[in-house]
């Protein structure tokens, strides 16, 4: 096993590093102040191929795999994790539609998506079942050329402002078996949106809910069979928490170098507080933690481009540790900025609030561990 970058891979990220620097980091602030959707940004990403980074190339894509994806998300989150994210987000609902769907669908869809010209919403959770997916509630039902939509969806990135929705809804008996998976254009007669949600971070991206009320959608639009959406929504998630738990390490990167920089500067007690051993101390351990979720993540990533049979209990393993360890290592870069790093003035306390939600989003860490508990047992 080589823990070494590839030359290529090398390249990948420096390219992904110098649009973070240029592109992102320097607005990155007065996206979080002002609450603003970046979309220029977001489809300059679209440009270097981040709007399909695991597609293969004659879906649109640039064909790399899961471990190039994380590098990627993590260098972006470096610079913006909510933009990274929402970037992060749409991979996984545009790969969705290529891996599953007909060549159909793929040709009237995958085209402004990988530009992103248009970006892409991932809808499962509703407002009555979050971590319990299978319980979802909103329904399609049949009728001639079309099915009938009608339910909500909650927490969803991106809602009333992205132009494709790929929905899990029943279509069918209760539980898992019953979920079929569609794809909703934002300007389908009966599809409307709640308000934007007031949330504590990732305010670079809008969040409110899907509704549907008679949204009629071409039976052209449904992703794979009837009955196949629960495990599509399921083969999304394993990249998705890699690509969180990626945007989690960025952020701790970037405040891990942050807290160095300051340490070496502040001074008390006739000294730079760096001298301190316990300053020393956390550091050390902020790298440690960083460098051991950084090492699984790429395990991990590795395991699901190659299809492995143990790719989702890894996927879970290492979103686990990821997003755990970042909001720690963010939230002792604050410590160590004293009362400065509580100010807005200071990037800390923007990732502390972004790095928060990680460790709920794509499932939350409680499940993770479900799902790694029930794997071993199995």
């Amino acid at each position: 096993m080589d823990y070494r970058l590839s030359e290529e891979q090398q390249a990948i990220v420096e390219m992904a590093r110098r649009f973070t620097a240029d592109e992102i980091t320097p607005f990155a602030g007065e996206w979080d102040e002002q609450h603003v959707y970046p979309r220029e940004t977001i489809r300059k990403a679209g440009d270097l191929g981040f709007g399909a980074i695991y597609l293969e190339e004659s879906a649109g894509g640039i064909g790399l795999g899961r471990l190039e994806a994380t590098l990627i998300m993590e260098a972006m989150a470096y610079g913006c994790p909510s933009t990274s994210a929402l970037i992060s987000i749409h991979n996984m609902a545009s790969w969705m539609i290529a891996r599953f769907g007909s060549d159909a669908l793929g040709r009237r869809f995958l085209p402004k998506l990988t530009s992103m010209e248009q970006i892409a919403s991932y809808c499962l959770t509703e407002p009555g079942s979050g971590s319990d997916a299978a319980s979802l509630k909103t329904r399609a039902v049949r009728d001639g050329d079309h099915y009938v939509l009608n339910g909500a969806k909650a927490f969803i990135s991106g809602a009333g402002e992205n132009e494709i929705y790929v929905c899990m809804v029943r279509t069918g008996e209760d539980g898992h078996k019953g979920i079929s998976a569609f794809v909703v254009e934002k300007d389908t007669p009966g599809l409307s949106f709640g308000t934007n949600e007031r949330k504590l971070g990732w305010h670079s991206q809008p969040t409110a809910m899907v509704l549907f009320d008679d949204a009629r959608i071409p039976v052209e639009n449904l992703i794979g069979s009837e009955g196949d959406g629960f495990r599509i929504a399921m083969a999304g998630l394993d990249g998705g928490r890699l690509n969180i738990g990626a945007c989690s390490l960025g952020g701790a990167q970037r405040c891990l170098d942050e807290a160095l920089g300051y340490v070496k500067e502040r001074r008390q007690f006739g000294r730079a507080i760096s001298e301190f051993q316990n300053t020393q101390f956390m550091l050390a351990d902020m790298a440690t933690e960083l460098e051991a979720a950084r090492a699984l993540l790429r395990m991990a990533a590795l395991k699901v481009t190659e299809d492995a049979p143990d790719k989702t209990r890894f996927a879970a393993m290492a979103k686990l540790k990821a997003t755990d360890a970042g909001f720690r290592i963010v939230n002792d870069a604050l410590q160590l900025h004293g009362g400065y790093g509580y100010l807005m003035d200071y990037p800390v306390e923007r990732f502390l609030r972004d790095l928060r939600v990680h460790q709920i989003l794509e499932g939350t860490n409680q499940v993770m561990r479900m799902i790694v508990g029930r794997d071993l047992l199995a």
